[in-house]
């Protein structure tokens, strides 16, 4: 059992995580859980052996010099809590590290090892993929399950993609097995600008976080950020004329295809966000469910399997079956996944079974 001791009973804790790599075009859903980590001041309680998930020569450790000290650095993953406070307060449990190289059921259990000590009520994976989105129209950001009480509820999508998954999808599946509600928010990244970082992604997953669990958070200069970012890239864009043109294209098939919804549903999101930031009103219900002893809620099957890697006995095997499209590991494109596909995945929010994207924006999985 996992011992935690400085941390305080938390309030309605909800974690949030986001992993660098595969998962994380521009590093936007690593750089907004850094965001809440930063504005919260949140403290470290535990970090994730490094020699049990991580290859070394993938992954390299660095070495700085602290006062003449030589110290090393190694890969891993950092536990921490914030307290957000206001009217009504809750607390953040924040999960952010990089994705692992090995021995992947056992991280996710350990991870959901420190949600049942904690009472995690939810778990909200963040994540990142490239697609053909213009960035002169707002991120499309998806969020998906794979519960469907869960998509009733809370208005999301029901992920039903297979293929190759990374961390996130794999997470999302232990959660479901475990009994812990789970969601995956997912921004689509212009594959013509992928290099790190990318605030306006970083922005749009924290306000969609906003919405789906009812906390305001402190955007600090993120929005200019966002604004700084995207007139430099307009300003790239200008001095190509193919790339301007090609941006153009994108543009059009964009507004064609929102139509309909720009003028109804989504303005009335933003609006409905603009008055909770104006007046701190609540916003939409979040679900219940804790994580419990032995991974076990709701009656749902908790039963263990052996981990032969590690020889320990862990919570049974989650079953990877949901994923974005169109992301190559890394901040760069996949070769052999179809852009357009992925593109048309993470505006559209529809699931694929062809193996390119089965819940809208995902990287690679979901």
């Amino acid at each position: 059992m996992i011992e935690l001791e400085g941390v305080p009973e938390l309030i309605d804790p909800v974690m949030i995580c986001a992993f660098e790599g595969w998962n994380d075009a521009g590093d936007a859903a690593s750089s907004a859980v850094g965001h809440l980590d930063r504005e919260w001041k949140g403290e470290v309680f535990a970090a994730l052996d490094a020699e049990d998930y991580y290859d070394f020569q993938v992954n390299r450790p660095t070495v700085w010099l602290d006062g003449g000290v030589r110290k090393v650095t190694w890969p891993t993953t950092r536990l921490s809590v914030v307290r957000t406070g206001g009217a009504k307060p809750r607390d953040l449990v924040l999960v952010r590290g990089i994705e692992p190289s090995m021995r992947w059921r056992s991280y996710c259990n350990e991870i959901l090892g420190f949600a049942h000590e904690l009472g995690v009520e939810m778990v909200v994976v963040l994540g990142a993929l490239l697609g053909d989105t213009p960035h002169t129209r707002p991120v499309p950001v998806s969020g998906v399950t794979s519960d469907a009480d869960l998509a009733r509820t809370m208005d999301l999508e029901e992920t039903r993609y297979e293929g190759p998954t990374g961390i996130v999808g794999i997470l999302q599946e232990a959660c479901a097995h475990a009994g812990v509600p789970a969601v995956s928010l997912w921004a689509a990244v212009p594959h013509y600008v992928s290099q790190p970082p990318n605030p306006k992604a970083a922005l749009a997953l924290l306000n969609r976080l906003e919405d789906l669990i009812d906390l305001r958070v402190p955007l600090g200069e993120l929005a200019e950020d966002a604004r700084a970012w995207q007139l430099g890239v307009d300003q790239l864009a200008a001095e190509d004329s193919e790339v301007a043109e090609y941006v153009q294209s994108l543009e059009e098939a964009r507004d064609t295809a929102e139509l309909p919804e720009a003028s109804g549903e989504a303005i009335a999101r933003e609006f409905e966000r603009y008055l909770r930031r104006r007046d701190g009103q609540p916003g939409p219900g979040q679900p219940g469910g804790h994580a419990t002893e032995g991974g076990v809620a709701d009656g749902r099957d908790g039963s263990y399997l052996r981990d032969t890697s590690s020889g320990r006995t862990r919570p049974r095997k989650p079953t990877a079956k949901d994923e974005p499209p169109g992301l190559r590991p890394g901040p760069g494109r996949d070769p052999d996944r179809d852009a357009k596909g992925a593109a048309d995945d993470a505006e559209g929010g529809k699931d694929r079974e062809d193996g390119n994207d089965g819940d809208e924006k995902k990287d690679g999985e979901e």
